[in-house]
């Protein structure tokens, strides 16, 4: 079953609150929350106080991309906020099994990601700690890039990686996911899709969310 994450990022944020139960009502597998420090990624984005306030008044699950340098500072305090996945970068820290171990002693699921030049035997020792392999498809910071068509041998790739680990690991890409590349990053392997400008930038959420999903199931057999 393939998964829609909309992400956060692409949301009018005057009207955050709205469009979180929009997705929510609409069906969404779980709300992606990308957290940039500014320092692994140029731009600044949500913190915990976001966090906090969607697990108040929503019952999705919260799926929080930590892209953000030294990690391992933060891991709990994200958890105890209400985040039930959270993925750290490969790139980002120098205690990656801590992090992914960190995650999981505090009952969240773990992920990690890695970015579109960095190859994928860098996170192979650490695939027994995963939960959550994500494929950024493109360079992490900002929303409403276009998605870089060398990334569909590197979900190929990762998808054939996860089947031989024997570990039970979903296969997540987030960048320029929209409608017509739908259909390429499934049959490339991918089981959850972060969407953003494509669910948030929409004139109708719920029905974005719909075509999103009717066209990925139809790739999933």
């Amino acid at each position: 079953m393939i998964q829609i994450a909309p992400s956060l990022l692409a949301a009018d944020l005057w009207k955050i609150g709205e469009q979180v139960k929009k997705v929510e009502d609409a069906g969404a597998d779980m709300l992606h929350i990308d957290v940039m420090d500014g320092q692994f990624v140029p731009n600044i984005s949500f913190g915990l106080p976001i966090v906090q306030s969607i697990r108040k008044n929503s019952g999705m699950l919260l799926d929080v991309h930590l892209m953000i340098n030294t990690p391992e500072n933060y891991i709990e305090r994200f958890v105890k906020s209400g985040a039930d996945l959270v993925t750290i970068h490969v790139e980002a820290t120098e205690q990656v099994e801590r992090c992914l171990l960190t995650i999981r002693a505090l009952g969240a699921k773990s992920g990690l990601s890695v970015k579109p030049n960095t190859p994928l035997s860098d996170i192979v020792p650490f695939l027994q700690y995963v939960d959550l392999l994500l494929v950024m498809t493109v360079e992490p910071g900002y929303g409403g890039q276009a998605y870089i068509e060398a990334m569909t041998d590197k979900i190929r790739e990762a998808r054939t990686l996860i089947d031989k680990s024997g570990y039970e690991i979903l296969l997540q890409v987030d960048g320029g996911i929209v409608q017509h590349n739908i259909a390429e990053v499934v049959q490339a392997g991918a089981q959850v899709l972060v969407a953003g400008t494509s669910v948030f930038g929409a004139q109708n959420i719920a029905d974005a969310i719909y075509h999103l999903k009717e066209i990925a199931q139809q790739q999933d057999v």
